[in-house]
Order: structure tokens, then C-alpha cells, then sequence
């Protein structure tokens, strides 16, 4: 019934994220507020937290675009990007508001992201160097700067890098080197 109502009394005491089932709550919790990450990417190495997000993540080095429009031809790698794709080519779905400059966004976590730039809030503090970051996604990637590890491994050749952009450029140069036609 609190599907069609909309009703979620079952509220997460880390993110103040509200469901509908105490069973949604439940399997909410270790998915997202844990730092345990036992499903890494045979391609780059990277880790992730569920076998959906390993999933949809190695779907970036197979090229695979398994989420087509019902409108059109195009196909896409992530929902997110086919979600997009529907809101401005065919006008469907909801668009998320910023309250004070009106800008329309396709997922409701781009717009409280975009809402701290217009408070000039900076939450998620370095705490090697104190600089401030809007995203715990940007500090953590700032972070890499005061650290050796190297978490992103080439599939080809073994050589590790810091960036997931860097071990993806250097992929395709050595696969290009051994033969292999790139996948990006």
C-alpha cells in the first residue's frame, strides 16, 4: 500500500534517506554506508560495495549499452544516461529543480550537489591539507595526491596507476601495443 502512497516512515539514521519497507532500510545500510567492498573489476581493479555496481561498472571497459530507448535507437551504457536521455530528446520523466536558479536536473542528488556551489558550503574537509570539497567523491579524488596508492591496475600489462582515467588511457595505448583493438 505505501508504494501507491508514497509513504515512508522507515527513515536511515546515517543519510536521513526515508523507505517504504523496513526491509528496503535494511538492505540499504551495508550497501551503502559500509566500507566494505568485496566485488572488484577483473579489468582495472577497482572495487565496489555490491555485484549490481561491479555490473554495471564493467559494462565501461566491455562497451556494452545494454538500456535502449523505447522512442528511438539510441542505447546506453548506464540507466542514468538513458534517464537523461529521456527527460531532454522525449520529455519524459521529472526534472529536479534548484530553487534559486531554476536549473533542471535529471537525478535529485545532482541538485543538492548543485545547491552547496550556491551556498558556497564546502562539507567534506582534506584532512591532510584542510581544502574543501562540495562532494566526498572530489575529496577523495583530491586525497590520491597525498597518498602512493595505486588502486586502478591495466588488465593488459599489470602496471598500476592513481586514476581511473589514467589506467583507462594507458589500457587502450597497451592494447594498441599488443595487438588489441581498444575499448574506448
Amino acid at each position: 500500500m505505501r508504494v501507491h502512497t508514497g509513504d515512508k516512515p522507515y527513515k536511515c539514521s546515517v543519510c536521513d534517506k526515508r523507505f517504504s519497507t523496513s526491509d528496503h532500510l535494511k538492505s540499504h545500510k551495508p550497501h551503502v554506508h559500509s566500507n566494505r567492498r568485496p566485488y572488484d573489476c577483473r579489468y582495472c581493479g577497482k572495487r565496489f560495495k555490491s555485484s549490481q555496481y561491479l555490473k554495471q561498472h564493467v559494462y565501461t571497459h566491455t562497451g556494452a549499452k545494454p538500456y535502449s530507448c523505447r522512442h528511438c535507437s539510441d542505447c546506453f551504457t548506464h540507466y542514468t544516461q538513458l534517464k537523461r536521455h529521456l527527460l531532454k530528446s522525449h520529455n519524459e520523466g521529472t526534472w529536479f529543480t534548484c530553487h534559486i536558479c531554476q536549473k533542471k536536473f535529471g537525478c535529485s542528488g545532482h541538485v543538492k550537489t548543485h545547491i552547496l556551489h550556491h551556498d558556497g558550503v564546502k562539507p567534506y574537509i582534506c584532512s591532510e591539507c584542510s581544502k574543501g570539497f562540495f562532494t566526498a567523491s572530489n575529496m577523495k579524488r583530491h586525497q590520491l595526491k597525498h597518498s602512493d596508492f595505486k588502486q586502478f591496475c591495466c588488465g593488459s600489462c599489470g602496471e598500476y596507476f592513481k586514476h581511473k582515467q589514467t589506467v583507462v588511457r594507458h589500457f587502450n595505448r597497451c592494447s594498441v601495443k599488443l595487438g588489441y583493438k581498444p575499448i574506448f
